[in-house]
Parts: structure tokens; C-alpha cells; sequence
């Protein structure tokens, strides 16, 4: 009985200084913790900034598809100009999500890197642009729903104050909106934050290119692969917690 408690404890051992070991080889030497620290980095930083550009990107093409949904028969009775031409800009906009929606995330970066932006040295500003203009499709349909849940009063209610259409979207609609799917949009957020993921088939060094040039140096796959998927793990926890608090202040704030 003591043997075999013995063997447990030194195959313990064992196995503890084995991962002590792949740990000095894949992180401690040759710093290369800084690596995943800078793919981390790199990372957080084309989420961000694509989050921005799809928002900017949603709000525009939520409001004309919004517009055109609402308004667009009434505008054909008025206005023959003015219909036609919310219906083109809602055609392009159709033809945007469609095409954006049904192709790949990843044949559209490596398009953008490629192709459109061949000449281009910064391989993080064309992650940001491609991952941007994916994003704005899928915000822009939760920003439709957003507008087209609002009461059809706050529209009247907009006009009686004097503000026309735009005015009344600009400062009462949108903010209304803002607050009805600002967890969802959080949640596109997290989304975002994973499929960046494939930014490396470009050779953008995001965390999981950080990760893979560690297994391409140590020739050790478990420890490097582990490690980043623990950090985006604690990172989307991190997020879908602050997500939850926004979720209940919310709720707070419309008892």
C-alpha cells in the first residue's frame, strides 16, 4: 500500500516538473511570454476599433432600412424622388448585408488584405476595416430592431415638438435605441473579440498567431494553445460579466 502511494506521489512529481519545464520553454525563455502579452494587446485593439466602425457603419444603414420600412409608402404617395430614392439606398444596403452575411469572415479579410489593400503595410488597420465592415452588418440588423421596437408615439411625439425625421432620430430615437439593445450590442462585442481569431492567416500577430509562433519555436503544441485559450476565456468572462452588471443597471433604471 505504501509503494503504491509512493509511485502515486512521485508520478506527481513527475508530471508537475514536466509542465515546469514546458513552461520555461514556451514562456520564460527567450521572454516569450511577451508574445501572447502583445498578440493580447493587438487583439483587444482591432475589436475595439472594429466595434466603432461597425457602429457607425449599423446606425446609418439601421435608419434607412428602418426608414424605408416605416415610411416608404407614404413617402410613394408624396413623393415619387424621394421614394425612389430611399428605395435605392435600401437595395444597397440589402445587397450589403447579404453579401456581408453570406461569405465567410475570413475570405473577407484575406480579400481586404490581398486584394483591396495589397500595397498596404499595416496588416492591424486592414483587420480593423474588414473585421469592421463584418460587424456592421450583424449591428446594423440589431439596430433595425432596436428602432422598429421604439413606439410609433415617440415618432409623433417628435414631430409635435417641431423636429423633423431626422431630428427626430437623432435625439429621440436613437438614444431610446441605444439603450434597448446596448447588451446585445456588448454581446456582438464578445463575438467580435473571438472571430478576431483568424486575423493570423494574414500574419497580423493577434493572441492566437502569438500563440502558434510559440509552437513553431518550442515545437510544444499543449502548453502555448492552452495558454491562449485560457486567456480569451478569462477575457470573455471578464466581458460577459461587466455584460450581466449593464443588463441589471439597466433594468434598475426602468422600475
Amino acid at each position: 500500500m505504501a509503494s503504491w502511494f509512493e509511485n502515486l506521489i512521485n508520478s506527481i512529481k513527475l508530471m508537475f516538473s514536466d509542465l515546469a519545464k514546458e513552461f520555461q520553454l514556451n514562456f520564460i525563455e527567450g521572454e516569450r511570454w511577451r508574445w501572447l502579452l502583445d498578440g493580447l494587446k493587438n487583439t483587444l485593439i482591432i475589436t475595439f476599433f472594429s466595434v466603432l466602425i461597425g457602429i457607425v457603419i449599423g446606425v446609418v444603414i439601421a435608419i434607412v432600412r428602418s426608414t424605408y420600412d416605416k415610411n416608404y409608402v407614404d413617402m410613394k404617395k408624396r413623393s415619387g424622388f424621394g421614394a425612389g430614392l430611399l428605395a435605392f439606398f435600401n437595395s444597397i444596403c440589402n445587397v450589403y448585408l447579404t453579401i456581408i452575411r453570406g461569405t465567410p469572415v475570413v475570405v473577407q479579410l484575406m480579400i481586404m488584405y490581398f486584394v483591396i489593400f495589397a500595397s498596404s503595410t499595416n496588416g492591424t488597420m486592414v483587420a480593423i476595416i474588414a473585421f469592421g465592415i463584418n460587424s456592421g452588418a450583424y449591428v446594423a440588423e440589431i439596430f433595425r430592431g432596436g428602432i422598429m421596437s421604439i413606439d410609433q408615439g415617440q415618432f409623433e411625439a417628435g414631430r409635435s415638438l417641431g423636429l423633423n425625421y431626422i431630428q427626430t432620430m437623432i435625439h429621440i430615437i436613437i438614444p431610446q435605441m441605444f439603450k434597448v439593445v446596448l447588451p446585445t450590442l456588448c454581446n456582438e462585442f464578445i463575438v467580435l473579440l473571438k472571430e478576431t481569431s483568424i486575423a493570423g492567416y494574414v500574419g497580423i500577430a493577434d493572441l492566437t498567431k502569438a500563440g502558434d509562433l510559440i509552437r513553431g519555436r518550442t515545437f510544444s503544441a499543449f502548453m502555448p494553445l492552452i495558454a491562449v485559450a485560457i486567456i480569451y476565456l478569462v477575457v470573455v468572462m471578464l466581458f460577459t460579466w461587466l455584460v450581466g452588471k449593464l443588463e441589471r443597471r439597466l433594468r434598475k433604471s426602468e422600475r
